[in-house]
């Protein structure tokens, strides 16, 4: 009956067009009834949602989303976002194909940069789209390359996703971002074989070859740019600073490398900048509180214990409950959002991941891993959507597009549910 409640009222709230994050707060009054009647709880009480709405958004990790995507902001007003292109370009530009591999390695190091799909795939499709569409290649196909690459930022650290579902799960987002970093650079390399199975049937005359000494200057100006992975992967390692710690680190290492070294930051757009970035946390922030209500709510009712006793015939087999649970996120996630999939279902999913004895943190780098694909599925899309927007076609022609590297990504996902090592060996490493 509860597990009824908290579906039908969810997406009943959906259908009628509510918000997810007010379609969370219905789900979370009406568990509150049915237990209110049933005996579950004393009586209905408006001040428990209120203070679990607080309590939610009041967690100090969370501080890290606000400072991530204004270091997202930073770098793309900075000129940060352009030198990486400029960068890859010079080293890959004139193999066949190559503004794709341009895509594919600006994807991976911007990715390590801010951790918001839709704000790389938009500074990428910016800077990549009218490129690739003068040089004569597939429009489609390029916006599938460049929506593909965008995905790869909730994976690799510093990553939004990883907050949440680390502030969601009680898991350690330091241990989630290390573990990140192989699966991510194995999306790269996926849609990068998948590009070059593409390109073979491109009849585009490659870039013509950069002279050493260019490369090595372009590799200068983005060296920049290069330093703020390591200096965020590095300090966390050594127990610098914690990832909250570290997004304040890569918003004022942004800022100052934009303003006073690139001067390409003007002091004119930081209202707007931050404005923008205030503008997206309040929306995963009011969305995590309202998920708050909702995740206490479906403990207080048992729904993981019944979720558990449905998924009891697959407990005895971890990879086959993984590939169960992996098939279930890719469904959920062509019909919901990149934050909301993840507030809903970690409550959730976690008590049978945890009984199931499946590491957490590994578990945690497949759920992500599988939201963010996600992104790139219709009819939700939302990075699908920005491609669209920057390269004015429809979203039927850029899904065609994107099919191939769609199709690579969630190969590497279902290798990684066959093979956890490749997720464990490389963070035990890390870890040492």
């Amino acid at each position: 009956m509860t597990v009824a409640t908290f579906i039908l009222s969810l997406l009943g709230a959906m259908a009628l067009g509510m918000p997810i994050a007010y379609a969370l707060l219905v789900c979370g009054v009406a568990l509150m009834s049915l237990m209110a009647m049933t005996g579950g709880l004393p009586a209905f009480d408006s001040q428990i949602i209120a203070q679990r709405f607080v309590d939610g958004a009041d967690n100090f990790p969370l501080l890290a989303v606000p400072f991530f995507l204004l270091a997202g902001e930073f770098m793309n007003a900075g000129g940060l976002s352009r030198r990486i292109v400029n960068l890859a370009m010079a080293w890959v530009g004139h193999f066949r194909g190559g503004l794709g591999f341009v895509a594919v390695i600006a994807a991976i190091i911007m990715a390590s940069l801010s951790g918001s799909a839709v704000a790389d795939t938009a500074a990428l499709a910016a800077l990549l789209i009218p490129m690739m569409k003068r040089a004569g290649y597939d429009l489609h196909r390029s916006a599938g390359l460049i929506a593909a690459g965008g995905i790869i930022a909730p994976v690799i650290p510093p990553s939004i996703g990883f907050i949440l579902f680390g502030v969601a799960a009680n898991v350690s987002i330091t241990k989630l971002f290390l573990a990140g970093i192989v699966p991510g650079v194995l999306m790269g390399l996926a849609i990068g074989i998948a590009w070059w199975w593409v390109a073979k049937r491109e009849n585009v005359q490659p870039a013509p070859r950069v002279p050493m000494a260019e490369r090595l200057r372009e590799t200068g100006r983005g060296s920049l740019a290069l330093a703020l992975p390591v200096i965020i992967l590095g300090g966390m390692k050594a127990g610098v600073f914690t990832p909250t710690e570290a997004a304040v680190v890569a918003a004022v290492y942004s800022f100052v490398v934009g303003m006073f070294v690139y001067r390409e930051l003007k002091v004119s757009e930081l209202y707007k900048l931050v404005l923008a970035a205030g503008k997206t946390t309040a929306v995963v922030m009011f969305l995590v509180a309202a998920a708050m209500v909702s995740a206490w709510l479906i403990t207080v009712a048992n729904i993981p214990a019944e979720i558990v006793s449905l998924l009891e015939p697959f407990m005895g087999n971890k990879t086959l409950l993984m590939l169960m649970m992996m098939v279930l996120i890719v469904i959920v996630g062509t019909a919901l959002d990149f934050a909301p999939t993840v507030l809903i279902l970690t409550p959730v999913l976690m008590p049978v991941v945890l009984k199931a004895g499946i590491d957490p943190v590994y578990f945690g780098v497949l759920f992500i891993m599988n939201n963010a694909i996600g992104l790139i599925t219709p009819p939700v899309g939302t990075v699908l959507n920005v491609v669209c927007g920057v390269a004015r076609i429809s979203m039927d022609d850029s899904f065609k597009g994107v099919m191939p590297f769609l199709i690579a990504e969630l190969i590497v996902l279902f290798a990684l549910v066959f093979v956890p090592d490749i997720v464990m060996v490389p963070l035990k490493w890390w870890m040492h």
